[in-house]
């Protein structure tokens, strides 16, 4: 049968867009479908302004900091507003260029929703095209908790568009999108406070990060409530919200900003036409080649929740893009040692196995761990200290994980990643010499196991 493309992906967010250019790259005839923004959450209303927003809120600190180095500020303000017209101005550019990537792959771009028709069909504006392969790479989407007054909450798709910073920020929920806005919101000068439902946030973490990261937030001035959770909100005559908690607190605020985990976006997707099956959790659930339950319809990305991270997103659509139309190239995405960064503040980053994954896993492991104030505060009124920490096998000397708390956590760890990915030892770590003076080099200077 003669189809209309080779390829048709839904979604161009960095993993839809991936698969795309590269599959035309190899002689593929392909189209892409978008009804929202090009370079999806990622681009819009994800990492790249997120970080941003970190970096202005950052500021605060760095102005303050620089007093000690014999710079003095005067008049110090923050205008909002600024900020997020230059964040849409910056957004605005690269969504032009991920447009151009896909117009000058040869891709033909369709700037309205698909949605599925059969296993060979999609529907746009009314408009249907067969392909031979269909790739769902819609992502995800908030998901806010069903209770009195959710209508009032905001989330991330919307905090990134405020008119005005909020005079007092609740923040819901124990995530890194909830740290990370918390963060956000009091370094830009909003009274904030973080809620979460259990004991500490950052599940999944390694346990010392976590209460690391409790400490030094907490320093910084961030109200955080563990145990704590929102019954109802209730909006004020004066346009407040007052939140009730469940256990009978009642909190007042400007704004309450949802943070409490993300959904497949499977909207008006036409997938209950096609029969294709969801995990227990709600995700497309997909084999090793990333093929749904009908095999011509494949998916990657948020929308599968397996790593939801930009980079495992673009691994995926690449070797869609390989399995299906340059499989000599074809090389399995490997799960495993995937380095994160979280850009709160302090910064915090991982890559390999936490020391209660390792227990779980059965190693005997010995830990190395360095608590130090960064060279750059040592001149200010800074109290804060950064975590380093290292998860080592006790029989074999291999590098299990590592984590670490401060200043360039994602850029120091990095590197680190290609290091645990090429198996390094213990050993190796100690043989490398370190760069003077850096907070990175305490990495291949600790010397003595601070646990096993």
């Amino acid at each position: 049968m003669a189809y209309d493309f080779d390829l048709f992906v839904i979604g161009a967010g960095s993993g839809g867009v991936r698969a795309a250019r590269f599959a035309a790259s190899y002689g593929a005839r392909v189209a892409v479908a978008e009804s929202r923004y090009l370079g999806g959450t990622c681009v819009n209303v994800g990492c790249v302004p997120k970080k941003l927003l970190v970096y202005g809120a950052h500021y605060a600190e760095d102005i303050e900091q620089a007093q000690g180095f014999g710079w003095t500020v005067d008049n110090k303000t923050f205008d909002w507003k600024t900020l997020i017209a230059n964040k849409n101005r910056e957004i605005e550019r690269l969504n032009g260029i991920y447009k151009n990537l896909l117009v000058d792959s040869g891709v033909t771009l369709l700037q309205a929703h698909a949605r599925l028709v059969d296993a060979h069909t999609v529907e746009v504006a009314g408009t249907r095209y067969s392909a031979e392969h269909i790739l769902v790479a819609t992502g995800g989407w908030p998901h806010v908790p069903d209770f009195p007054g959710n209508e009032h909450v905001i989330t991330s798709n919307e905090a990134f568009y405020l008119d005005a910073l909020p005079r007092r920020v609740l923040v819901v929920g124990g995530g890194y999108i909830a740290v990370e806005f918390a963060s956000i919101f009091h370094g830009c000068g909003a009274e904030t406070q973080l809620l979460y439902r259990g004991e500490l946030f950052m599940r999944g973490f390694d346990g010392s990060l976590r209460d690391h990261l409790k400490d030094e937030m907490i320093k910084k001035g961030v109200d955080l409530q563990f145990n704590a959770d929102i019954a109802r909100i209730d909006k004020q005559a004066d346009g407040s919200l007052l939140a009730t908690l469940k256990d009978g607190r009642t909190l007042a605020a400007d704004c309450i900003f949802y943070a409490t985990g993300r959904r497949p976006m499977l909207d008006n997707l036409g997938l209950d036409q096609l029969d294709i099956a969801l995990d227990k959790r709600g995700f497309i659930e997909v084999d090793d080649r990333y093929r749904t339950s009908v095999p011509s319809i494949l998916a990657i990305g948020d929308v599968i929740g397996r790593v939801q991270l930009t980079p495992v997103a673009l691994a995926e659509g690449m070797a869609v893009a390989r399995q299906l139309f340059k499989p000599e190239e074809y090389r399995p995405v490997d799960y495993n040692t995937i380095a994160t960064a979280v850009f709160s503040l302090p910064n915090v980053a991982t890559v390999g196995l936490t020391e209660e994954q390792a227990r779980e896993q059965g190693h005997k492991v010995v830990l190395f761990e360095s608590r130090f104030r960064p060279m750059k505060l040592t001149m200010t009124q800074s109290l804060e200290r950064s975590l380093m920490k290292l998860v080592v096998d006790a029989k074999t000397d291999k590098v299990l994980g590592c984590h670490m708390a401060g200043p360039d956590a994602g850029e120091i760890m990095q590197g680190l990643a290609v290091a645990l990915k090429a198996g390094a030892t213990k050993r190796v770590f100690d043989e490398t010499i370190g760069i003077h003076p850096t907070a990175a080099e305490e990495f291949v200077t600790m010397r003595t196991p601070t646990g096993i």
